[in-house]
């Protein structure tokens, strides 16, 4: 007889090899992977929006003789704590509104719902924790950006049902996930501005594009179940369509850029993220589910290289 993945613990579309089967007691296991601790990519795209935010704004208080990097190191932390405790609490949200379809996609039956190792009820309590860590977090901030954290949760709310009434849930995981945006600009002066607001925009734009590469994977249970996404909407069109999504991220983080006076280390880290986004684009095959993973999870270095030449940009600016 062979074992399915939820026999031995574990999930299909997650490393067997994870930190979390490592140091992690087995009882732990289907909470881990309700939050995605076996999978760090989502946290991590979650993360960066935040980070170029913080990063960016970083830059005009250094211009503006404002700038400490205790306070800038500071919110870079926080906003990675709340990044992961976010991102666990909304794939467990997820989790328990995709119970059903979970079941009949091949890649996802293996989840700790769907395949019985927690109840519904653990699933809620367990969100709640989360959700808990996320707002110690958000009151760390001031007044303004504890306001627009609140706001993020109705497009959290929508997402997971997205995929059931239009074919762009992807938009909906955008604006979502790209929340940090405006999120960082804030924490540090207190409202926000054109350059924010075209970088969360640009961060949209990315995200579609990455997650209708990552949406090709489930594509054949998808058109099976009647779920919609971009990958289905696209099809055979989807190089076309990531030309357009990842060349209006580049132009509207370039404006961001230009709006907020960064210097040439900035915009060399751009060019690098471009260059990498169009590598993506020439190189995907739809047909492909391993590659399509692999080019999804890429995109963790884009984000970490527009932040780190931000951040190398704070001692010039």
């Amino acid at each position: 007889m062979i074992s399915s993945p939820s026999d031995s613990g574990r999930v299909a579309d997650a490393p067997s090899d994870n930190w979390v089967y490592r140091a992690l007691p087995r009882g732990a296991w289907p909470y881990a992977q309700l939050a995605r601790w076996d999978r760090p990519i989502g946290w991590q795209l979650l993360m960066w929006p935040c980070f170029w935010s913080a990063a960016l704004s970083a830059n005009v208080a250094a211009a503006a003789g404002t700038f400490e990097w205790t306070r800038f190191l500071v919110h870079l932390f926080l906003f990675f704590l709340g990044s992961v405790a976010m991102r666990g609490a909304g794939c467990t949200y997820n989790d328990l509104v995709d119970h059903d379809i979970d079941q009949a996609v091949a890649r996802t039956r293996s989840r700790p719902l769907p395949s019985g190792r927690v109840t519904r009820r653990q699933a809620k309590i367990f969100m709640a924790l989360q959700a808990l860590v996320g707002l110690v977090v958000l009151l760390q901030f001031n007044i303004f950006t504890i306001g627009l954290g609140v706001a993020s949760l109705l497009i959290v709310a929508i997402y997971p049902f997205a995929k059931r009434f239009t074919d762009w849930p992807q938009f909906f995981l955008g604006m979502a996930f790209s929340w940090g945006a405006l999120m960082g600009w804030a924490a540090e002066f207190g409202n926000l501005s054109i350059a924010a607001v075209a970088l969360y925009i640009a961060a949209i734009a990315w995200t579609i594009g990455y997650d209708t590469i990552y949406a090709h994977q489930d594509k054949e249970d998808d058109a099976l179940i009647g779920v919609r996404s971009t990958a289905r909407l696209f099809g055979e069109k989807t190089r076309q369509w990531l030309i357009g999504l990842y060349g209006l991220a580049v132009l509207l983080i370039a404006l961001a850029f230009f709006m907020a006076g960064v210097g040439i280390v900035a915009w060399l880290g751009l060019a690098a993220a471009a260059a990498m986004l169009a590598w993506q684009i020439r190189t995907l095959d739809i047909d492909d589910p391993v590659q399509c993973l692999a080019l999804f999870k890429f995109n963790h270095i884009v984000g970490f290289s527009i932040f780190l030449a931000l951040a190398v940009a704070i001692p010039f600016a």
